[in-house]
């Protein structure tokens, strides 16, 4: 008989994962065909990626919990922004936590607090940069390519953001691949090709983190920043001192919430 495992699904601005207790360690972390079929949008859950919480491996690191992230294809990933606020909610929802936490991410520890259905999680400091032509290149947890564009709204994302992914440069790796408009005065509208998904979401944390700093880097800002980037499923902010090409307290702002629960 086939053994039912418990979910909980969350979603942060559009962009959303299923999530699991794993704590017991009953969820085999290297089942990625179960993986992808949970994540699929018709023969399972749906979601753009799953993610067990587990207990920190290394018992030397100060961490409440471990974020094991998956992409929907099945293979684990890199940070994941929007998860890491969804997977802080869950962590709340369980118990595991008051407001405040550290957690071990596959890219070191996050720092994060929580009030109702807002997460503030802290991203790692950038200090380097590349350029694509015009486009800035930047690692912020995930790799993020960010080109700045007219007429966003119309653009077929999936269809050119597909061919950056799938280039010379970037196949082997892949890279999530991202585009910025500016609408009004501080306001900027971003749209992400995400590699692991290989389509269109409906907001990236990382992405919208890239294109924060890509924003500043544009415009030539320095000291403490705050800069709301609007994503298809809402709205995220993201704050940071910059002091050249150096990034660091940087912290991504935005909704986590919990949509239903249930056995798959």
């Amino acid at each position: 008989m086939s053994r039912k495992i418990a979910f909980s699904k969350y979603q942060g601005a559009g962009n959303d994962f299923i999530l699991i207790d794993n704590r017991n360690n009953d969820f085999d972390p290297n089942n990625h065909d179960l993986v992808a079929k949970m994540c699929d949008r018709r023969f399972g859950i749906g979601a753009d990626g799953l993610m067990l919480l587990a207990h920190t491996k290394n018992s030397a690191i100060a961490s409440d919990f471990e974020m094991i992230y998956y992409n929907a294809d099945g293979q684990k990933g890199s940070m994941c922004g929007n998860g890491g606020r969804c997977i802080v909610a869950f962590a709340r929802d369980l118990g595991v936590i008051n407001d405040e936490t550290v957690f071990m991410a596959v890219d070191g520890l996050h720092h994060a607090n929580i009030h109702e259905e807002q997460v503030q999680l802290g991203m790692i400091d950038v200090t380097h940069y590349d350029r694509d032509g015009e486009a800035y290149v930047l690692q912020t947890g995930s790799p993020h390519y960010v080109q700045f564009v007219a007429g966003l709204a119309e653009l077929d994302v999936y269809t050119v953001g597909g061919t950056i992914r799938n280039n010379d440069v970037y196949k082997t790796d892949g890279i999530n691949v991202n585009f910025v408009e500016k609408e009004d005065e501080g306001v900027y509208f971003c749209r992400t090709f995400e590699r692991g998904v290989e389509d269109e979401t409906f907001a990236c944390g990382t992405g919208a983190t890239a294109v924060a700093m890509a924003i500043a880097l544009q415009e030539k800002r320095e000291g403490h920043q705050e800069i709301p980037i609007r994503v298809l499923g809402g709205q995220l902010r993201i704050s940071f001192d910059k002091q050249g090409d150096s990034f660091t307290q940087v912290f991504l702002h935005g909704p986590a919430k919990w949509v239903f629960q249930g056995e798959f």
